[in-house]
């Protein structure tokens, strides 16, 4: 299933990642590890955020996705089920 992961990074925590190097290495570590779809990196509440699409064959793969945002740079971790436009037209044709 596609599903877009957010991370929120606490400021305190990512500005440490900054300085140290880790926050970089944490990113491209995820990116090598999940191969996003698509990653994107902007502010988000003020915070450090980054958004990846992924695809999940299981939900038990989240914990082991979510847990370096969440131990390293106490970050909010958040999935959401998402579509392209083509699993939207294969969903709405099977609505009758």
């Amino acid at each position: 299933m596609r599903v877009l992961l957010k991370a929120q990074f606490d400021t305190e925590k990512g500005n440490e990642g900054i300085r140290s190097g880790k926050l970089p290495e944490l990113l491209k570590e995820t990116m090598d590890h999940l191969k996003p779809e698509a990653a994107y990196f902007g502010p988000d509440e003020g915070c450090r955020c980054c958004w990846m699409v992924l695809d999940m064959e299981d939900s038990s793969q989240m914990p082991a996705t979510a847990e370096p945002f969440f131990t390293q740079f106490n970050a909010k971790v958040s999935f959401t089920p998402i579509m392209n436009a083509e699993d939207l037209q294969k969903g709405l044709s099977q609505i009758r």
